[in-house]
């Protein structure tokens, strides 16, 4: 089966009116979408789990290309964890069908299955939020466009490229070993159980996966940017999916036979690329209309799966979907900014383990123990891992030139208040970490007056850590946190505070999917980092948006709580078996 190409695009830069208009549909949609104390955002009463979607979209009859189960024996040993964090392996690894099943296997690819009793489930490398994966993958060479599956860690090939001299590479330093990787959302996944609010997960999730894929190419040597640059049309283009027509939406939530419900929303495309290429730049322009040259007149090849006999319609996330799509932007540049290691604090707390090792037993914890005291020093060395530069030239601006925050193209929007329970030698309380200093005069302004703003004990060098309050904050932490003891019971607790609507009308709406980004990109390594110490962590979407903006002080729009996140030992239920992500030997144990 083959289906048509979405038609060239035809796409103007925005007026100033339309962007006003688009950032208040995002705003609007932000505020529609808050969870309160006494009224949750709008979503399904009950779960219809007959018609809970499935996790695995395909597209018979495309052409079905197993990969390589790694490891395999000629690729170099996985590094160390901590040292990615410092400067890339090298050399890199060549661009090879086992390279590119590494770097696939150890980030978006099955990690396991779990059994108890009648019910099955599989987990992945790359988290999601309720672990439903609205993010699909695409993977793009010199020569074809593939979805990749991984329930059989394959790829599908959906579009054969010409190979001679194909534009869309040909200004990259080494486009023999290059490739991009698409990303798009399937919105119905998070929907069918979070109604609403569920445009603010899929996006969380976009962030995850591109964190996962910027951290398992870092281990093979690889480097990562998005394109940024590109519009919403260009990415329909690439990826072969021509979206949703605006007219089909209906008005108010909606129950029946949708079948665009199902439909992919392009996200982005990252690209990969040799860690020792150097600086260089492209230009937009041009390669949009490589695109346009490329793609005219490919041919795809299969349709997707249906994923339910049913649907509900939230008509707001597709409104908004809508709303922010990135138009064209002309004069935006595309440039490699130089690598710099992160703040290296104490790297005696990793337990030893490789990167492999730590994205693969990577798990979402279901309950902390309430016990687990962590060192004061490692709370600090997380903390490090989180900031976009390791300190020097380019921390005050927010420049993002550290793992994986690099692949982002803009400064630092994202900062973390910062709910300590039980680290040893450093006063329970609230904290704040200032992840863009150029922020800090202007979150001084907008937070509570009594704040103390003071460097805590121990606290090192280039480490924007400031104490707040002290005091016991479990029962508040689980009271935001909708009443969930998972965000008192760990060692700390956090909410991801972005400065959002100066950033929308600066720069437009198209920036309110991408704040999300940030904070799955920071929750990502949140979890890596949780695992690397040898305990755990889990990503928290139920809070209530208002109050945490109440006990900060924040008033107005101007800076929001976008995700919350919570780092402690888990308690593991044992009813629930371990199964192999795959047939063969147990490469996950």
């Amino acid at each position: 089966m083959h289906s048509k190409p979405p038609p060239p695009s035809t796409e103007q830069p925005p007026s100033s009116t339309a962007t006003d208009a688009s950032a208040a549909a995002a705003i609007t949609y932000h505020n529609q979408t808050k969870h309160s104390p006494t009224r949750y955002a709008r979503g399904p009463h009950g779960l219809d789990w007959s018609n809970q979607p499935n996790p695995f979209r395909r597209y018979p009859p495309s052409p079905h290309h197993h990969l390589q189960l790694p490891p395999p024996p000629q690729l170099p040993p996985s590094p160390p964890y901590p040292t990615i964090f410092h400067s890339l392996p090298s050399p890199p690894s060549p661009l090879t069908p086992t390279t590119l099943s590494h770097l696939l296997f150890h980030s978006l690819s099955l990690s396991a299955w779990k059994s108890s009793g009648p019910s099955t489930w599989s987990l992945r490398v790359n988290p999601s939020s309720g672990n439903l994966h609205p993010t699909e993958s695409y993977v793009i060479s010199t020569s074809y466009v593939a979805h990749y599956a991984p329930k059989a860690h394959a790829l599908e090939t959906r579009a054969s490229l010409p190979n001679n001299h194909n534009p869309l590479f040909a200004r990259l330093p080494r486009p023999d070993s290059s490739l991009l990787v698409g990303f798009s959302s399937i919105f119905w996944r998070e929907a069918w159980k979070y109604g609403e609010r569920a445009f603010r997960y899929c996006n969380h999730d976009v962030g995850h996966a591109i964190a996962a894929v910027a951290v398992s190419a870092a281990s093979l040597g690889w480097d990562c940017r998005l394109l940024d640059g590109l519009a919403f049309s260009d990415l329909e283009r690439l990826l072969g999916l021509p979206g949703i027509c605006p007219s089909e939406i209906p008005t108010g939530p909606a129950r029946g036979r949708f079948n665009w419900v199902e439909a992919e929303h392009p996200d982005c495309a990252l690209l990969v690329f040799p860690g020792d290429s150097g600086e260089f730049s492209l230009d937009y322009g041009l390669l949009r209309s490589a695109i346009g040259s490329v793609f005219e007149s490919v041919e795809w090849v299969g349709s997707p799966n249906s994923l339910s006999k049913d649907h509900v319609c939230w008509d707001v996330i597709y409104r908004t979907a809508e709303a922010v799509k990135k138009p064209v932007i002309e004069d935006e540049q595309f440039c490699i900014p130089p690598f710099q290691g992160s703040l290296s604090v104490s790297e005696s707390s990793y337990k030893g383990m490789t990167v492999v090792e730590v994205v693969r037993k990577r798990r979402s914890a279901v309950d902390m123990d309430g016990v687990h005291v962590m060192e004061r020093e490692t709370f600090y060395q997380i903390l490090a891992h989180c900031l976009p530069t390791g300190g020097g030239e380019g921390e005050k601006q927010g420049r993002q030139l550290a793992l994986p925050f690099r692949v982002m193209g803009w400064d630092a929007e994202v900062h973390m208040a910062l709910f300590v329970h039980r680290v040893a030698r450093l006063a329970s309380g609230l904290y704040f970490l200032v992840r863009n200093e150029g922020h800090l005069n202007r979150l001084k302004r907008a937070m509570r007056a009594e704040f103390e703003w003071e460097k805590p004990e121990g606290c090192p060098d280039g480490l924007p850590l400031y104490r707040l309050v002290v005091g016991d904050c479990r029962r508040l932490s689980m009271g935001l946190s909708c009443h969930q003891d998972i965000a008192s019971d760990g060692c700390f607790s956090l909410g991801m505070i972005a400065r959002f609507e100066p950033v929308l009308q600066e720069k437009g709406a198209w920036m309110y999917p991408r704040l999300f980004w940030e904070t799955g990109i920071l929750g990502q390594v949140l979890y890596l980092e949780a695992h690397a110490v040898g305990i755990s962590a889990t990503g928290i979407g139920c809070y209530f948006d208002d109050a945490v903006h109440e006990v900060l002080g924040l008033k107005g729009s101007e800076f929001q709580s976008l995700y919350h996140f919570t780092v402690g030992a888990p308690v593991v239920d044992k009813r629930i078996m371990s199964l192999p992500a795959y047939p063969g030997p147990d490469i996950d144990a």
